[in-house]
């Protein structure tokens, strides 16, 4: 690879690797950031590289959904100490830049073919759909509400660069949270198939997971795969039928992985804030509904209700069309991604919830 990140020369076989050295994320951006630090040069060497890669790969389309991490501490009981958005160092970005350089030439190995070896093609992919123009539409409803205007042309669909832009804009405000989520609800899922259709987020024609076979069982199918091709051995019919429902079931298990990891951070933002009824929080309205406001408390990311029954001053109703609410009497407003203070009323633990009160 020369300095610019051009592919110079590749080989694909079996190897081990021998480290004489590890860093943590954290050691690795110390020794990035000061050129006094043990491997500074290399490390910044592969820095600047990924730097390149990441300009490419939005330059051709693909969508920057960077999101802040929550991140959980809890004591050697499991109780939560605390709850913290954290945000992505460079070293983090770096190594994902080269996750995804390895991931891509794994799949256009086994897609094209390499040097003397014919096109294989069977591989389990990772692919990604275009969004459906109605979803499209939809957000670019809930952007206008919130005041961002996102260009929709005739067919429906969006050009990473106008999305690209609205998320830039957005970096760092109190609704960044709440249309980044917004936005990636509108894509298709991302799943895992031997019928490759390409990944529209990343802008990748081939794609695949490859780099993970220590944690994530379908990285250690496409490692068995890419061996068998590496021997110039092809998949019987029956192989290829056998991972196509392995990729299914693979899908499956993705999807039922994420929604517990969502549960368990649910679990512990609630058991984090039992202790702090009656505390002011600051917050984002979240959601609006016929019965209530959903508001997201900005340092932990927990979300809670405020009953509309409960607001006192006012009966309000839903102006469905433009995410608030509205007073009869006095016209008082509260709109989707209005910053709000609020107090927490009571927990229900068992399901997960928090109902709230709003402060002046």
């Amino acid at each position: 690879m020369g300095k610019t990140g051009k592919i110079i020369e590749k080989w694909f076989g079996s190897t081990i690797i021998k480290s004489n050295h590890r860093f943590t994320y954290e050691e690795a951006q110390k020794s990035i950031e000061n050129p006094k630090s043990f491997l500074h040069d290399e490390l910044n060497v592969l820095h600047k590289i990924s730097r390149i890669f990441y300009k490419n790969r939005i330059s051709a389309g693909a969508i920057d959904f960077e999101k802040s991490e929550l991140k959980v501490e809890v004591d050697s009981r499991g109780v939560p100490t605390n709850i913290y958005r954290k945000s992505r160092l460079d070293s983090s970005k770096l190594i994902e830049e080269f996750m995804l350089l390895a991931n891509r030439e794994v799949a256009d190995f086994i897609y094209h073919g390499h040097k003397h070896h014919k096109p294989h093609g069977i591989l389990i992919y990772r692919i990604h759909d275009a969004p459906d123009s109605e979803k499209i539409t939809e957000l670019g409803i809930f952007l206008k509400v919130l005041g961002y205007d996102l260009p929709i042309n005739k067919k429906g669909s969006i050009s990473s660069k106008d999305l690209n832009a609205i998320l830039k804009k957005i970096e760092g405000k109190a609704e960044e949270s709440l249309i980044k989520t917004a936005a990636i609800r509108t894509m298709a899922k991302a799943v895992y198939s031997t019928k490759n259709i390409g990944h529209y987020g990343l802008a990748f024609k081939n794609y695949t997971h490859f780099t993970s076979p220590i944690r994530r069982y379908p990285d250690l199918m496409i490692h068995r795969i890419l061996s068998r091709h590496a021997d110039g051995k092809r998949l019987s019919e029956r192989e290829i039928h056998e991972y196509e429902l392995l990729s299914r079931d693979a899908t499956q298990r993705e999807i039922e992985a994420a929604e517990a990891e969502r549960e368990s951070i649910k679990l512990k933002q609630v058991e984090f804030l039992s202790d702090k009824i009656g505390q002011t929080f600051d917050g984002v309205v979240s959601g609006v509904t016929e019965w209530g406001l959903y508001v997201e408390e900005l340092l932990t990311g927990a979300e809670g209700m405020c009953r509309l029954s409960e607001l006192g001053d006012d009966d309000y109703v839903l102006d469905q069309n433009n995410y608030r609410v509205v007073g009869k009497e006095t016209g008082k407003k509260y709109s989707l991604g209005d910053k709000i203070k609020f107090a927490i009323k009571n927990i229900d633990t068992d399901r997960k919830s928090l109902n709230l009160t709003l402060l002046p």
